[in-house]
């Protein structure tokens, strides 16, 4: 499993949360978890959230399902409660580290 791979929820959110994207640096493979993003159907999304297709929050298709990445859940798994990967978000990995850089970044406001 790599950056950036896309596995499908295995949890009781999966209707809500059908996969997670694995953020986690390869650096770390050596350890039994993965730090993931949630992404969830943008369906079941306020139409009013402000932040749905901005930097923090952008849009992916996987598997024909329309979804926000949604840094604000992150969440370290074990390695066994990842389900089936099935794809990967690779080209899209600049767009997810300025996600989580939005997160993480100190506003000055």
């Amino acid at each position: 499993m790599a950056q950036f791979d896309v596995h499908r929820n295995k949890g009781g959110l999966r209707d809500s949360i059908p996969f997670v994207v694995v953020v986690q640096s390869a650096q770390f493979d050596r350890y039994r978890r993965r730090v993931v993003v949630p992404l969830v159907r943008q369906t079941l999304l306020p139409r009013s959230t402000p932040t749905v297709g901005a930097r923090m929050n952008p849009v992916f298709v996987i598997k024909g399902i329309r979804v926000v990445l949604h840094p604000l859940d992150m969440v370290s798994v074990a390695l066994d409660q990842l389900g089936e990967a099935v794809g990967s978000l690779e080209k899209q990995g600049q767009v997810i580290a300025d996600a989580l850089d939005e997160l993480l970044t100190r506003s000055w406001d």
